[in-house]
């Protein structure tokens, strides 16, 4: 039997690690294991760490899968929950606070039903910022990313050099507009009569 107190029976390990590039938006992963645990394996955000709880026997392949599963079902049960207009103006302002040292302070923040040709939209002599109900339901990453790309707008009118350096902050920058792009295009794909949808 291990001397090291983490490994004494019932005493759960804790290891951190960075998120699997499949996973969510947490930008740590922190995971668990207990002795006491037998099968199960459960997960939950903790502020903006994701602790995975799994039995100590697993090995680290199967550590790894069940992290993926957990993030991927956390995400799934994320994009069903719809924030309203009074949480998603506490959430830019979070953001703002995060990368942009709480510089962009918008003067409203909702969501709008008549923007179909864009994600958002920014009046930055207002300082309102409207995003489009379509992003509802998506990854949390993604309408995080929007959000900041229309903050972005209150400090940068245009879309230049300094612009995307601003942006260059958001660790998911890339990956939301890959996102938002797949999107787009499956939109486009002609509709195949006859196909089955899942």
């Amino acid at each position: 039997m291990s001397a090291d107190p983490l490994h004494r029976a019932g005493t759960p390990q804790r290891r951190t690690t960075s998120p699997p590039s499949s996973g969510s938006g947490a930008s740590a992963i922190e995971v668990r294991r207990s002795a006491r645990r037998r099968r199960t394996v459960s997960a939950y955000r903790e502020g903006d760490r994701t602790v995975v709880l799994i039995p100590a026997r697993m090995s680290e392949a199967e550590e790894q899968r069940w992290v993926n599963v957990m993030l991927d079902k956390l995400a799934a049960q994320e994009s069903k929950r719809v924030l309203g207009d009074a949480e998603l103006a506490e959430r830019a302002e979070r953001l703002s606070e995060q990368y942009f040292d709480g510089r962009a302070r918008p003067s409203s923040v909702r969501w709008v039903t008549n923007q179909n040709t864009r994600w958002g939209s920014c009046t930055p002599a207002e300082g309102s910022i409207r995003l489009s109900h379509r992003l509802q339901g998506m990854p949390e990453y993604v309408v995080d990313y929007v959000l900041l790309h229309e903050l972005a707008h209150l400090l940068v009118p245009g879309h230049g050099p300094r612009f995307w350096r601003l942006l260059e902050a958001y660790p998911r920058t890339e990956r939301a507009k890959g996102y938002l792009e797949g999107v787009v295009a499956a939109e486009r794909l002609p509709h195949v009569p006859g196909a089955r949808s899942e």
